[in-house]
């Protein structure tokens, strides 16, 4: 798996975006995000349990995000179609502000070393990337456990310092100073 200090690999991929056939696809390429701070989570399967807990957990931070200069990228193994039909059956789901790239064929799971040996689908990994393309911080977490959106959103408050911060820092508290 990629970790922090590796270079976030390139992707062209198509993004889906709300619940409209008509205007819910795009392409999206690392490109398309030049110069902002990025998140990228990926979940195993649409049409899931925990994923949709995670999603829109982000979701309710994506405005946090934003301010941040920060876009957040959904990911997983499914189709666009998959996407689109999943966001049209949920309420929640179909609310959420940011774009999720399907990567069906696993050319972006596979070269961030993300894809599960047994099932072949994405791992809950996250990885924050910095506006110039290196990767900050990486996670996983087991398939059966969501994550928390918050402490995703603390960690690039932290990086985004560019500063020494202690555990449990948070925005607007002192930072460490070298001996």
């Amino acid at each position: 798996m990629l970790t922090v200090g590796d270079k976030f690999p390139g992707f062209a991929l198509t993004a889906v975006n709300g619940t409209d056939p008509k205007t819910a696809f795009s392409p999206a390429h690392n490109t398309t995000y030049d110069g902002k701070w990025l998140v990228v989570f990926a979940w195993p399967k649409d049409f899931t349990f925990v994923c949709p807990t995670e999603i829109v957990g982000f979701n309710e931070l994506e405005r946090e995000f934003r301010d941040r200069d920060t876009q957040l990228l959904g990911l997983s193994i499914d189709s666009e179609f998959v996407h689109l039909a999943w966001r049209q059956s949920r309420e929640d789901l179909g609310k959420v502000a940011f774009p999720w790239l399907s990567d069906v064929k696993r050319e972006l799971t596979s070269a961030l070393g993300i894809l599960d040996k047994t099932d072949g689908v994405a791992l809950r990994a996250t990885f924050v990337v910095d506006p110039q393309g290196i990767i900050r911080f990486a996670s996983v977490n087991d398939m059966s456990v969501g994550r928390n959106p918050q402490e995703v959103l603390r960690v690039l408050d932290a990086l985004q310092t560019d500063e020494l911060c202690p555990c449990n820092w948070q925005k607007g508290e002192e930072t460490l100073q070298a001996a």
